[in-house]
């Protein structure tokens, strides 16, 4: 699956390539996610993420970048649990993405820019953690959870400076997260916003 996603940024890159007259600019990028799932059971919570991109121009107003970016996500639970003898708290789940994110840019001008795109994510790790009866407990639930991941995002950026700029998304999760989806049909939802670096 790694090598599916690498493969299509790859082909994307070099198709847009070929159609532009300017060369392409490498970049890394990192900041902060506030992500959840749908639903009325799960609340927001923190994670960061971290990655590389390539932004190739396809003319002077539209450019195309794809992107390689880990990125922690997850939710918490709204409420506390009682089940027979146990008093559930704090539960939250982590999930950790391998996503690549394809966005369309439109640079309304030299300095600002919308995007828009699919992202394809790749789940790498997946950690539940609450307190039982006041003790911490950790559980890796991996095998509980689907694969890969198909969202849509939608964002905004500025440029300082040719180099150095700041970017906002919301990315939209289309496909479910939980394998047995009974009584469960939650998807991801994140916000993004953090720095962009292009190499010179």
């Amino acid at each position: 699956m790694k090598k599916h996603l690498l493969s299509l940024c790859i082909v994307i890159g070099t198709i847009a390539s070929a159609q532009s007259t300017d060369g392409p600019r490498f970049g890394v990028k990192a900041g902060g996610n506030l992500s959840s799932f749908t639903g009325g059971d799960s609340k927001s919570k923190i994670g960061f993420y971290a990655g590389a991109f390539v932004n190739v121009p396809l003319s002077e107003a539209f450019s195309i970048q794809p992107e390689i970016v880990y990125s922690q996500q997850g939710a918490k639970a709204k409420d506390d649990y009682e089940m027979a003898t146990y008093t559930i708290k704090n539960m939250q789940q982590t999930l950790g993405y391998i996503n690549v994110p394809v966005m369309l840019q439109y640079n309304a001008t030299p300095e600002f820019y919308l995007e828009a795109g699919p992202e394809f994510g790749l789940l790498v790790n997946a950690q539940a953690k609450g307190d039982i009866n006041g003790s911490t407990y950790k559980a890796n639930n991996k095998d509980t959870m689907k694969t890969f991941n198909f969202g849509v995002g939608l964002g905004l950026g500025y440029r300082f400076t040719p180099n150095l700029g700041v970017n906002a998304r919301y990315i939209a999760g289309l496909t479910k997260i939980v394998k047995d989806d009974i009584g469960d049909s939650s998807k991801n939802t994140n916000i993004q916003l953090g720095i962009n670096y292009s190499f010179p």
